[in-house]
């Protein structure tokens, strides 16, 4: 939290004393912490040694260590921190060069006082940017209390509370339900059998246990055959499991508060399965490694390949053309569009798509009163249909490929085709009822006025002229790939046909290695961590006891499918789960949501008798609908930045706007869910 007022420290490099020191004393005077350099080389020495310096004022021409080295210097050890070049030979190409090497403003020596300390305040503000993209927390705070709440990706109290959890997990006594579970042995009766939601339980032998089959399989550190009879004994393996329920618990606190960032909470996972003796090294590395990782890592590439060869601006383009109306708008392209999100980032379609509605709304406000309404609803309909489109295909997004990650834990892994059997036909329902929404919502407010967003697509479409080679060969290959996966058999897995997909861009001079170091390796690291948490927790026998857990607080009406005079069927928990995900995916990224629910939602499954797909796509389903607030989503929160005036500054789109109407949509949302899918074709379909 930044404080009122605040005045950020600088450094001051000028090989000149008569323009140095009495600079540094005017901007004393004027609140700033002042630090000075003489040259180049004492420079770069402070900054390394002062790590609270935020903006430094660079001479360009100095002996020995001129600016433009000096300043390289700085940005490899700080590449956050703001560098203002002063210099009195000043031109257009040397500012041009110092731009391309990360300087934030060039200025002329000498420079108006009151210019300089906005600059500098600027610089400021723009480096707690600079920090977040890398991932970085922020150190401005406004007193100690508020130094321990922190900031994103670094909040001490959070952190601490994570270390209690883990703590009490080694330490706390083991509840003997646990111990009884594990300890039961395979009964002949597969129905009853109340391990029946183990997710290796198909590979046991009749007689044995959840801990003789885990100690024999996966031999963990420091357990042999001996600790698998007696209560006694099976306390060191109950702790194992314990110990994956405390680390789900700080995982999920971490990944909903940003107490560290996403990709360092992955490997908190890891050194605790490490350490703990969950599984072997080897194994622990594995569960990491999973088939479903390796998919959302090609699928990150691929999208950032199209995205380069501006493939996905014809998408884009094309889905546009046919709108001139407030109907076609809502009735036409919004199913479209949220069945293209299926298959490609939405992120990056919104970033196409919104500067286009932006353009028409300025339009629109240019011929008369402000119409404030007509942009709320292309900011919010864009949002919510990509949201929708998450069930459509495994391509979606990262939860879907943890969800079949889970489900392969169990043995019961959907292909490509299969799971958009089950989720395409709910995403152009959902579109059309959302656009049902936005037209009586919005209708008599927008008037009378002139969509014409499919003439700005075509001037748009002709300022990028035909299609070139690399556009053809990306499109034939990205079809190739999805041909693939919903064709395939599953012989290449999920992973296979994508990396397939890369070498062939390869090898065709379409995509370059540097591409791949582009990605958001956060991303990669998030799924391979939820892979490995699910992996640990099904295994050692404790998403078994949480799902256990789960149902027995539960109506038993709703569990055993009797509930409103058996109308729901089997329906009844998938119903219940996946309000539970939709309300926690609000507050906490989507692919978290299911890292964190979904391990213990699908062993409810083979508890109750119900197929593991009908719970495990419950979550992953209603993980797409964080609708109310602008942290939800990515796409949310590009949506929400794109809508500021950028004369006034005024945030047209406001949290408010995403509240009122993310409420009704979150509702209808659950409305298709539960009875065109679960209560309509997936009763058609079967499992």
């Amino acid at each position: 939290m930044e404080e009122r007022g605040y005045s950020p420290k600088i450094l001051l490099v000028d090989d000149e004393d008569s323009f140095r020191l009495p600079l540094a004393e005017r901007l004393s005077l004027r609140g700033f912490q002042v630090r000075q350099a003489s040259g180049g080389d004492e420079a770069v020495r402070l900054v390394r040694l002062e790590s609270d310096i935020e903006v430094v004022l660079l001479d360009k021409k100095m002996p020995g260590m001129d600016g433009t080295k000096t300043l390289r210097e700085i940005k490899a050890f700080r590449p956050e921190i703001q560098v203002i070049m002063l210099t009195g030979f000043g031109s257009v190409d040397s500012a041009t060069e110092m731009g391309k090497l990360g300087v934030f403003r060039y200025l002329a020596k000498p420079t108006p006082m009151d210019e300089l300390v906005l600059t500098i305040r600027a610089a400021a503000r723009e480096k707690v940017h600079a920090l977040a993209k890398q991932d970085m927390p922020s150190k401005r705070y406004r007193d100690r209390w508020s130094r321990f709440f922190g900031s994103q990706n670094l909040r001490p109290i959070v952190i601490l509370l994570g270390l209690v959890i883990l703590s009490g997990s080694a330490l706390l006594p083991i509840p003997e339900g646990m111990t009884l579970l594990l300890g039961r042995a395979k009964s002949t009766d597969l129905v009853a059998d109340p391990i029946g939601g183990y997710s290796e339980y198909m590979e046991m032998e009749p007689g044995q246990t959840i801990a003789g089959h885990y100690v024999g399989r996966y031999r963990p550190p420091g357990l042999t055959g001996s600790h698998v009879t007696g209560s006694e004994n099976l306390r060191p393996i109950a702790r194992r499991a314990l110990l994956m329920i405390g680390l789900i618990m700080v995982a999920a606190m971490f990944w909903a508060t940003s107490a560290v960032p996403m990709g360092i909470t992955a490997l908190v996972v890891a050194v605790v399965m490490y350490a703990g003796g969950v599984m072997r090294p080897d194994g622990v590395a594995q569960a990491f490694a999973k088939d479903s990782v390796v998919f959302i890592f090609g699928v990150l590439v691929l999208s950032r390949v199209i995205m380069s060869t501006g493939l996905d601006r014809r998408i884009a383009m094309l889905l546009l053309m046919p709108v001139r109306n407030l109907p076609q708008l809502l009735f036409i392209f919004l199913p479209l569009f949220a069945m293209a999100c299926s298959f490609i980032s939405e992120t990056i379609l919104i970033a196409l798509m919104m500067p286009i509605f932006v353009t028409v709304y300025r339009q629109v406000a240019a011929k008369g009163p402000d119409p404030r309404c007509l942009l709320v609803m292309f900011a919010l309909m864009l949002c919510y249909s990509s949201n929708l489109g998450g069930p459509g295909s495994p391509a979606a997004g990262g939860r879907n490929a943890v969800m079949i990650g889970i489900l392969a834990d169990y043995g019961e892994a959907p292909t490509f085709l299969q799971w958009m059997k089950y989720g395409l036909p709910f995403v152009p329902v959902a579109a059309l009822t959302i656009g049902l929404y936005f037209y009586f919502a919005f209708r008599w407010r927008i008037g009378k006025s002139v969509l014409n967003v499919a003439g700005i697509a075509r001037q748009a479409s002709d300022r990028l002229g035909p299609m070139n080679r690399d556009e053809y060969v990306t499109a034939g290959v990205s079809l190739l790939v999805i041909g693939l996966w919903m064709f395939g058999n599953g012989r290449l897995g999920m992973g296979g046909p994508v990396l397939l997909g890369l070498v062939l861009l390869n090898i065709l001079g379409v995509m370059k290695w540097n591409e791949i170091t582009k990605i958001h390796w956060d991303v990669v690291f998030l799924y391979a961590g939820a892979s490995a948490l699910g992996k640990g927790l099904a295994v050692t026998g404790g998403a078994l006891y949480l799902a256990r857990g789960f149902i027995e607080v539960l109506p038993v009406s709703l569990v055993d499918g009797s509930a409103f005079g058996g109308a729901l069927g089997s329906m009844g928990l998938p119903m219940a789960v996946s309000l539970v995900t939709g309300l926690v995916t609000n507050i906490m990224s989507d692919g978290a949501t299911v890292s964190a629910v979904g391990p213990i939602a699908v062993p409810m499954a083979q508890n109750v008798g119900i197929h593991p797909w009908a719970l495990g796509f419950a979550v992953a389903f209603s993980s797409s609908f964080p609708h109310m607030l602008i942290i939800g989503t990515p796409a949310n929160a590009l949506v929400y930045i794109l809508c500021r005036d950028p004369n006034t500054g005024r945030q047209l789109v406001t949290q408010g706007d995403f509240l009122k109407h993310g409420l009704v949509v979150f509702l209808l949302s659950f409305l298709v869910l539960w009875g065109w899918a679960f209560l309509g074709y997936w009763r058609w379909l079967g499992f």
